[in-house]
């Protein structure tokens, strides 16, 4: 189990730096319009991860009861939100890019996991770590890691909605009175 965990978050890790590699839109306008929110939520991923996994290191609030439960369930999530993360990414083709960016012929993608979530790339990266703070089986890691990456994300949900609902015939206020930002039924 261990291994398969490691190969996992291995993967994982090596998906988001090719993604934020590959896929940085290198369009004039496109730093401004981020406002740094690419960064910021790096730092805090960063941070978060690494201060839930000393902290599970250390064991301090480790989770006894339903250890290796709670290490399947984390697994299957990080598997989950990673799919969730890719079919959006796939669905988006061209329009997805890791900073926020405007193309000219820029389109509301509303097909898919599109027609219910309008972020679901991010829904998928907070299952994730939810995931990783469950496979810690430590209540603590789950807090430090899934509280500030949520805030984080929501942030950058903030600045990337206030630009789409910039673009002038993309109708993205209609869109989002239709759909839910990262989870159905939640928020």
């Amino acid at each position: 189990m261990k291994a398969l965990f490691i190969l996992i978050s291995l993967v994982w890790i090596a998906s988001e730096i090719i993604l934020k590699r590959l896929l940085r839109a290198d369009r004039r306008g496109a730093s401004e319009l981020d406002k740094n929110s690419l960064r910021w939520l790096w730092i805090t991923i960063g941070i978060a991860v690494t201060c839930g996994v000393y902290t599970a290191s250390l064991g301090i609030g480790s989770i006894h009861y339903y250890y290796r439960p709670l290490q399947i369930i984390g697994t299957i999530l990080i598997i989950a939100g990673l799919a969730l993360r890719w079919t959006a990414i796939l669905t988006l083709r061209k329009f997805f890019t890791v900073n926020v960016a405007v193309f000219d012929d820029h389109q509301l993608v509303t097909e898919g996991v599109y027609k219910y979530i309008r972020h679901p790339a991010y829904s998928g990266s907070l299952l994730s770590f939810l995931g990783l703070g469950l496979a810690l089986t430590n209540w603590i890691s789950i807090i430090v890691i899934a509280v500030p990456i949520t805030m984080a994300f929501i942030y950058r949900i903030k600045i990337e909605e206030n630009v789409l609902r910039s673009i002038p015939g993309l109708r993205y206020e209609a869109y989002s009175e239709i759909t839910y930002r990262l989870f159905p039924g939640i928020y």
